[in-house]
């Protein structure tokens, strides 16, 4: 567990460092690492699942019920322990006003005298731990590794941000929000399943949901820049 949310942070650390010190987009950036790391997945498994049958107890670790009388499994307290340490970060210290201030405008935050570069690589450390964390988290609920698993989610993620307020801009965002968004998708793509809608369509409605959420988040940059 340790060693996938510390592998995790070290892939946030090349992401930041390339964004800071080589300027690469971060767009471009991390889709890159995306790649490389689905690549070193397929490359380290031999493009086979591996299973956790020698570790059951680690199943627990997202499906089991730590506090009595509480069905809630596992996962759901961990996420809601995450997003309340995310929500410290970014409310309460220093590492959250350097986030948004830096997402914002890096330039006018580096005149301001504030390292940009070494914010940067840390800001996105942070964000891989929390990477790593989400992935133990499905092995564990899988109990196993598998090479393929979550591609695809990277568009699911955009959306949930951009449905609970974060804009695309950068400089705006809450935890709550990212929460709600969350929520929102996986209602809508455990509806659509339910409703047996083929796989093939739930793309495509995932894709127009994308679409509207970044609409309304240039209709709502908008309203704020005209007032």
């Amino acid at each position: 567990m340790l060693g996938g949310i510390t592998f995790g942070a070290l892939i946030g650390l090349v992401n930041g460092s390339v964004i800071s010190f080589l300027g690469i987009p971060p767009f471009i950036a991390t889709l890159a690492m995306m790649m490389v790391a689905q690549g070193l997945a397929l490359v380290i498994s031999g493009t086979k699942p591996i299973y956790f049958t020698e570790t059951p107890g680690f199943f627990n670790v997202a499906m089991g019920r730590s506090i009595p009388g509480l069905v809630i499994p596992n996962a759901v307290i961990i996420m809601f322990i995450a997003a309340i340490i995310a929500w410290v970060l970014l409310s309460r210290t220093v590492f959250g006003r350097y986030t948004f201030s830096i997402g914002s405008n890096a330039e006018a935050t580096a005149l301001s005298g504030i390292n940009v570069r070494r914010w940067q690589v840390i800001v996105y450390t942070v964000a891989g731990c929390f990477t790593g964390l989400a992935g133990v988290i499905m092995a564990s609920r899988l109990s196993s590794a598998q090479p393929g698993q979550g591609m695809g989610y990277e568009l699911e993620a955009i959306a949930a941000v951009i449905i609970g307020g974060t804009s695309l801009q950068g400089g705006k965002g809450s935890i709550i929000g990212t929460v709600i968004g969350a929520l929102i998708m996986s209602l809508l793509t455990n509806g659509l399943q339910i409703m047996s809608i083929p796989q093939e369509w739930q793309k495509v409605v995932v894709g127009v949901v994308i679409l509207i959420a970044v609409f309304v988040d240039m209709v709502r940059r908008k309203r704020q820049e005209s007032t």
